[in-house]
């Protein structure tokens, strides 16, 4: 039976910058997994500036810390720096603890957290010859991490009365890499690529999205996922080329033009957008 619930007639009256007011974060509490990645600093600033308390998370406490200084000074806002390996359950149970602990309500959580594992060798072998160690260490993060904070975050939320789930995935978890354009791509002085477990991890993470806005609608959590394309970060002109060619807009994406969708996604500007990917891509994913 379809759920329905009785909506509240709202007669607005639109007061002085009643749309802008709606981007704004000021006071809410703002969880970011991954927060030190070339993306995750930019996701944490962009958030401090819109007002949000931004809890840094990662798995360096130190740099997690000195980085939670910066916001604050910068952007006067309250910020706390955090260890937590997403794909341990008692980590995260430790994390949510000392969030709720310091703010008392978490309103947005970015679950961004990702993983090439340390064996960037692995991490690239071809399918035939991928390491089932590596597979699961990789979806350890991609997707059980995701799985984990959401599950411990919404109980919360679900208990406080809504909130925001922000998850990041990639245009290889929407479609196929197109394998032509890593003939002579190099990153990190390695020959790359897109492995399986990465396209299918990022996949997964679309579905769990649309099965968790679907499954805590009624409690007023939204959850939606943020598909995002690839950012100059280091590879070699080879590889910036092959790409760019396949993006109508004829570049990479840089990491502060991924930021104006998280923003529109944690704040009420986007009340009533759950379970839906906002792609971040200059195209790439339309042909």
């Amino acid at each position: 039976m379809r759920r329905y619930f009785k909506q509240e007639r709202r007669d607005l009256v639109l007061e002085e910058n009643f749309y802008k007011r709606k981007f704004s974060l000021e006071g809410k509490t703002a969880i970011v997994t991954g927060a030190l990645g070339l993306l995750g600093k930019e996701f944490c600033k962009g958030l401090a500036e819109f007002g949000a308390n931004v809890v840094v998370v990662d798995l360096d406490e130190k740099k997690a810390k000195d980085f939670s200084k910066e916001l604050s000074y910068k952007y006067k806002v309250k910020s706390l720096g955090m260890k937590c390996d997403v794909s341990r359950e008692e980590d995260v149970n430790n994390m949510v603890e000392r969030v709720l602990e310091e703010y008392t309500k978490i309103d947005i959580l970015h679950n961004n957290a990702a993983t090439k594992t340390d064996d960037l060798e692995g991490f690239f072998a071809p399918f035939e010859e991928y390491s089932p160690d590596n597979w699961r260490n990789v979806m350890s993060v991609n997707i059980d991490g995701m799985f984990l904070v959401a599950q411990k975050v919404g109980q919360h939320m679900a208990k406080v009365g809504g909130g925001s789930i922000i998850q990041t995935s990639s245009i290889y978890g929407l479609v196929a890499p197109d394998m032509r354009i890593y003939k002579g791509a190099v990153y990190l002085n390695k020959n790359i690529n897109t492995p399986a477990v990465y396209t299918v991890s990022k996949a997964a993470v679309i579905g769990l999205t649309k099965y968790l806005a679907a499954y805590w609608g009624n409690k007023k959590i939204r959850v939606n996922t943020l598909i995002l394309g690839g950012n100059e970060s280091g590879q070699n002109e080879i590889f910036v080329k092959n790409y760019s060619h396949k993006v109508p807009l004829g570049r990479m994406g840089y990491p502060d033009e991924m930021v104006g969708a998280l923003i529109y996604l944690a704040s009420d500007a986007s009340s009533y957008v759950t379970g839906q990917s906002i792609v971040v891509d200059g195209g790439f994913s339309i042909w």
